[in-house]
């Protein structure tokens, strides 16, 4: 009897520290950064880029909208790297008309909604639908990318 009684109050103390425990979604988030991190991007929380009338879509995404980036060294003397591509339905508009999504994001057969370069980064815009494996294909996709633009 005294046994079950300790049991209980040994229950009841940690009941609440349960809550603190992650969920099986945290931990794959979780790990998907970590193996980004390990191989050198950043992910940052990022608004997606406005390009045409996509401000007054009705059909915005639900959800955190997750930037996957690979930072960039400073373009020196060269032009200002600057490019966002959206996607809709299947299909990507570009802020710049007639600027071609990058072959690098245009291969990756994942759900991305955007991608975009700058001065600082390339990188790509998702909501974590996956696991680690498509975080692999996401570093490969932007190390080539990035390498492209770096090329004189």
């Amino acid at each position: 009897m005294e046994i079950w009684l300790i049991l209980v109050v040994i229950a009841v103390a940690l009941a609440p520290l349960m809550h603190f425990m992650p969920t099986k979604e945290q931990q794959r988030v979780a790990r998907m950064r970590e193996a980004a991190a390990v191989r050198g991007l950043f992910v940052e929380f990022r608004k997606l880029p406005e390009i045409g009338a996509s401000a007054a879509m009705p059909d915005q995404p639900r959800g955190q909208i997750i930037y996957y980036g690979l930072r960039l060294p400073p373009p020196r003397g060269r032009t200002r790297r600057r490019g966002e591509w959206l996607q809709r339905g299947g299909e990507w508009s570009s802020r710049e008309r007639g600027q071609p999504l990058p072959p690098e994001v245009a291969a990756l057969e994942l759900p991305l909604l955007a991608a975009g370069v700058d001065e600082a980064s390339c990188g790509v815009y998702w909501q974590e639908a996956g696991d680690v494996p498509e975080v692999e294909q996401i570093v490969a996709a932007l190390e080539a990318w990035s390498g492209r633009l770096r090329a004189p």
